[in-house]
């Protein structure tokens, strides 16, 4: 694949990163065998990037279905129908270009994937921004986000303190974690003097996307996230969703596609333990018994790598085991969805993010983009809908939370209140990356002590400009390209949004001001 076709984006600023040179693939007396232990999407691009270069891949998933976080699995309505039921919805941004690549393998034109209009975030106190007339390309982007947002005025920019913004126009990775990471989103946007409204509207949704009160989120990372999908990129706010769900639009197919490269998919079957091995590489404790193999990348949740690393006596060393066990996981968060008797209105946008009602961060209305829940919706003069709370508080109690969320939807959309629940599902998950202030110098990175072993997940450090399921993928290309490399094989080609901010003038206004105290 060459680089211009790996990145298929609109950005003609978008960074390139070569892997280092080598020979095309293993040849077959000379391929390694490779254990991959998860099959969510780091794993995936993982186990994709070395099979596709003729190493002999196993990847375990202790889930009877690959996806990790992603994944879905079947379900009988009352009503009789099945549906399948997922862990709630996921944007797929134009600038997650690593992601997109690893679902070209097996959707070359992105088919699957449908382009929602527009991604409103509506506040209780009335107010709605829009990203649909935006312009994509910075810094139009943020001027016309001014000139069109209800929320953010010509006034309010002037109130904020200009020196203390300007890193937000000049975001650099990694340094912004040098400078930023040791405060809160919070408090680096009060010391912004950012106004209230936009707090909630923009920067809040996007923190709690992280599944995380934007009080312990680091700053980084949420500058991090104003970068790559606002004044880093010129791929834009607007973003596609899958056309079916997750399972039958990506993961199924990409299964098939591993196995056609000869790798073997072992799903339900847990990993316990890693060991090292005689004379190199490691063996890998299953619910099958213990293999050997000559490299390992782990690819789990932050709680599964936890796990496996404390069962794991062997392996790494003490300061990197510290590290490992003192990576957090994120409060738990709910996905509820319904199935309604009846249509919501036909102008509800797909997707609407929330601020102000209660612990409701979204809703989205399946059935105007998934194709599972259009028939549904179709065959029964009804409707889908799906809600989501993230960071839920500890302590609270599950039903009065689901029950507050339905009451949520049904003041935002009132005509959801004479609607008959046909069947309802909710998800409790809490296995997501927390990014508190000041632990980005303690995550583990894909490198590890051991030649033979690398790390890929959202939750892993990296020093690019990536984050949610993009961090996922990245990560997992690079843990095989550390693989390859050392075997003197060439890797995947990369693409990110720029490492700094794109605007030469920004910038010098930026270095012009000095930077501002920490």
């Amino acid at each position: 694949m060459t680089p211009a076709a790996a990145r298929r984006g609109r950005d003609r600023k978008a960074e390139v990163l070569m892997p280092a040179p080598g020979r095309d693939r293993f040849d077959p007396a000379d391929a390694p065998s490779v254990a991959v232990v998860g099959g969510g999407i780091a794993g995936l691009a993982a186990a994709t990037g070395l099979a596709e270069r003729g190493a002999r891949v196993t990847l375990y998933e202790r889930e009877e279905s690959l996806g990790g976080r992603l994944a879905g699995h079947r379900t009988r309505l009352a009503d009789g129908s099945e549906a399948t039921m997922s862990r709630g919805f996921h944007a797929f941004f134009r600038q997650y270009y690593n992601l997109r690549g690893l679902l070209r393998r097996t959707d070359p034109a992105l088919a699957r994937l449908t382009p929602l209009p527009d991604y409103p975030l509506r506040h209780s106190g009335g107010l709605t921004d829009s990203f649909a007339r935006v312009p994509r390309t910075p810094p139009l982007s943020a001027l016309g986000f001014v000139a069109l947002s209800p929320t953010f005025g010509l006034r309010d920019l002037a109130a904020m303190d200009a020196r203390a913004a300007l890193p937000l126009l000049d975001v650099r990775v990694p340094e912004v974690y040098e400078r930023f990471d040791g405060i809160g989103a919070t408090a680096f946007l009060d010391r912004v003097r950012f106004p209230e409204a936009a707090h909630h509207l923009a920067f809040e949704v996007f923190s709690r996307s992280f599944f995380a009160d934007p009080r312990e989120l680091s700053a980084a990372e949420l500058m991090l996230m104003f970068h790559i999908y606002f004044l880093g990129s010129a791929e834009g706010l607007l973003f596609d969703v899958p056309d079916e769900p997750f399972p039958q639009a990506l993961w199924e197919p990409l299964g098939d596609y591993l196995r056609r490269l000869g790798a073997n998919l072992r799903t339900g079957t847990p990993v316990h333990g890693v060991a090292p091995a005689g004379g190199g590489g490691a063996e890998v404790r299953g619910g099958t018994g213990t293999d050997r193999y000559d490299a390992v990348v782990l690819a789990l949740d932050t709680a599964g790598l936890r796990r496996l690393v404390a069962a794991s006596p062997n392996l790494g060393t003490g300061p990197w085991r510290d590290d490992v066990a003192a990576l957090r996981t994120a409060p738990p968060f709910l996905v509820s969805r319904y199935w309604l008797d009846r249509p919501v209105h036909a102008d509800r946008p797909g997707f609407l993010g929330t601020s102000g009602y209660g612990g409701l961060d979204n809703i989205s209305v399946l059935d105007r983009y998934e194709g599972e829940a259009a028939r549904w919706a179709e065959k029964n003069g009804g409707s889908v809908v799906e809600l989501h709370a993230y960071a839920v508080g500890t302590g609270a109690d599950p039903l009065s939370v689901q029950d507050d969320l339905l009451a949520q939807l049904g003041r935002i959309y009132p005509e959801t209140r004479r609607a008959r629940v046909v069947d309802a599902r909710h998800e409790w998950r809490e296995d997501c990356p927390l990014f508190e202030v000041g632990t980005y110098g303690r995550r583990p990175t894909v490198r590890t002590p051991h030649p033979w072993l690398t790390l890929a997940g959202d939750g892993i450090r990296c020093d690019l400009p990536v984050a949610l399921m993009e961090r996922a993928a990245t990560t997992g290309f690079l843990a095989a390209n550390a693989l390859l490399a050392d075997r003197g094989v060439r890797g995947q080609v990369l693409w990110t949004v720029p490492r700094a901010g794109r605007s030469p003038v920004l910038r010098a206004l930026h270095a012009l001001a000095g930077r501002p105290a920490r």
